[in-house]
C-alpha cells in the first residue's frame, strides 16, 4: 500500500495500525542518557511526597516537571 493511501485512511479517521509493523516502531529522540543531579534533602522529601500523592515514582515526577518547564521555555 502506498503512503498516500495510508495517509488518506488516517485523515478519514480509519484505524491504520493494521498497516504498520509495530515490532520495529520507536519514538524519535527517545534514546536515553543518564544524568546525575544532587538535590538537597528537603527537595527529595518534597519530591517524594508529591510523587506519592500522584502515585508515580520520584523519577517520573522529575521528568514530568522538567518536560513542562522545557515546553514553556520553547
Amino acid at each position: 500500500m502506498k503512503a498516500k493511501t495510508v495517509d488518506k485512511k488516517f485523515d478519514e479517521g480509519e484505524d491504520i495500525t493494521k498497516y504498520l509493523d509495530l515490532s520495529t516502531a520507536r519514538r524519535l529522540n527517545e534514546d536515553l542518557k543518564r544524568v546525575n543531579v544532587d538535590f538537597p534533602i528537603w527537595m527529595i522529601e518534597r519530591l517524594d511526597r508529591e510523587a506519592k500523592r500522584l502515585g508515580v515514582p520520584r523519577q517520573s515526577i522529575i521528568k514530568m516537571w522538567v518536560a513542562e518547564r522545557l515546553e514553556k521555555a520553547s
